[in-house]
C-alpha cells in the first residue's frame, strides 16, 4: 500500500433500517470498501443500538480501514434536525427520538457522527458517486419500504428551515384514497411504496387468480414483495407488469408536479421497487412527460439510479467527510 493511500482518510455510512441496519467502509471518493449486516429483533431498541456500537467498532478496527476512519455517517428513515444533531420523529423506531443517538455513538466511537435523512443520504450518494454526477440541480426519489426523496440545490442538499424537507411520499395524490400511516388521507405513499404495491397486489389477485403472482401469495415461508411482484414483471407476468405500470402512472403525475415547481435538471429513482427497471421508469417518464410543462420537462433527465442499495450507504459517508471538512 502506497503512502497516499495509508494517508486517505475512510469514512463509515450506515444506512438504518428496521430490524436490518447496513454499515459500511467507504473511501474519500465514494467507492465501498467493506459492508456489514446489523441485526436486531426489536428496531431501536437497546439491544440494536449496542449491536450497532459492536459493528461501528468492528469496522474501525478492520485491517481494511488501517487506522483511517475519520467519521460516521448515519441516515435516518424519518425527520433529522440538523442543526441539533437529532432525531426528531422517526415512527417506526421512536426510542430513538428520546435519546441523543449522535452523542451516543461519539462517545461509544471515539469519532464525529453526523445524521441525516435517509433519502438526503442517498440522494448525495448519487449526486458524488452515482447517476447524478456532475449535475447540480437534481430530484432524488427513494421507492421501497416508504417513499422518500433528496433535493439538490445549486450542488447542495436542500433540507429548509429545521431539515425536515423532502417528504415527497406525503404528497397528496389520491384525496379518496385510504389512509396513510402518518395520518393523511391518500398519499403517494399509500400507492406507490412497497408494501402498498403489494396491498394493491394482493387486491387484483383476489379478482384475478389466472397471473403468475398468485403463487407468491399462496402460505409460504414469507410474505411476498415489491421486489417479487417487479421480478415476476421482468419475466413477463402480464398482472405483475400492469401493476408497474400503474404505479408509475401515479409516480409521473408526481413527478410532474415536481419539475413544473422546481426545474431541476434530473430525476434519480432509486430503492427496491426501481428493480422493476423500465417497466415501471418507462410509465413514470411517460405520465411525466404528459403533464409536465413541455420545457421543463424538455430540460430534465428521468433516470434509474446508479449505486442501488449502497446509495444510503455512500451518501451517509460522504456526507461525513465533507461535515469533518468544514
Amino acid at each position: 500500500m502506497s503512502t497516499s493511500q495509508t494517508n486517505t482518510p475512510i469514512f463509515i455510512g450506515v444506512d438504518l433500517g428496521g430490524t436490518r441496519s447496513k454499515a459500511a467502509l467507504v473511501g474519500a471518493a465514494g467507492e465501498l470498501i467493506h459492508e456489514a449486516i446489523i441485526e436486531a429483533e426489536e428496531p431501536g431498541s437497546e439491544l440494536m443500538r449496542a449491536n450497532m456500537i459492536e459493528t461501528l467498532r468492528a469496522l474501525i478496527a478492520d485491517e481494511r480501514a488501517a487506522n483511517r476512519v475519520s467519521a460516521i455517517g448515519i441516515g435516518v428513515p424519518g425527520l433529522v434536525n440538523r442543526k441539533t444533531n437529532r432525531i426528531e420523529l422517526l415512527p417506526n423506531q421512536p426510542e430513538l427520538s428520546q435519546v441523543d443517538f449522535a452523542t451516543e455513538v461519539e462517545k461509544e466511537t471515539g469519532l464525529p457522527v453526523i445524521l441525516d435523512n435517509d433519502a438526503n443520504a442517498a440522494a448525495y450518494g448519487e449526486l458524488q458517486a452515482g447517476a447524478a454526477r456532475g449535475h447540480k440541480d437534481v430530484f432524488f426519489v427513494y421507492l421501497g419500504p416508504g417513499i422518500g426523496a433528496g433535493l439538490i440545490i445549486n450542488g447542495q442538499i436542500y433540507r429548509g428551515a429545521e431539515g425536515f424537507a423532502g417528504e415527497f411520499g406525503h404528497m397528496t395524490i389520491d384525496p379518496e384514497g385510504i389512509e396513510c400511516a402518518c395520518g393523511n388521507i391518500g398519499c403517494l405513499e399509500t400507492i406507490a411504496s412497497g408494501p402498498n404495491i403489494v396491498r394493491r397486489t394482493r387486491e387484483r389477485l383476489y379478482r384475478d387468480r389466472t397471473s403468475s403472482l398468485s403463487r407468491l401469495a399462496l402460505p409460504r415461508d414469507r410474505e411476498f414483495t415489491a421486489e417479487d411482484i417487479a421480478r415476476a414483471a421482468r419475466e413477463g407476468d402480464e398482472m405483475a407488469q400492469v401493476m408497474m405500470e400503474r404505479t408509475g402512472m401515479f409516480l409521473g403525475i408526481a413527478l410532474a408536479a415536481v419539475i413544473n415547481l422546481l426545474n431541476v435538471e434530473m430525476v434519480v429513482m432509486g430503492g427496491g421497487v426501481m428493480e422493476a427497471g423500465d417497466l415501471i421508469l418507462k410509465p413514470t417518464i411517460k405520465e411525466t412527460r404528459r403533464r409536465a410543462f413541455p420545457p421543463s420537462f424538455g430540460s430534465c433527465e428521468v433516470v434509474i439510479a446508479e449505486l442501488g442499495h449502497s446509495a444510503g450507504l455512500v451518501g451517509a459517508a460522504l456526507l461525513a467527510r465533507d461535515h469533518i471538512a468544514k
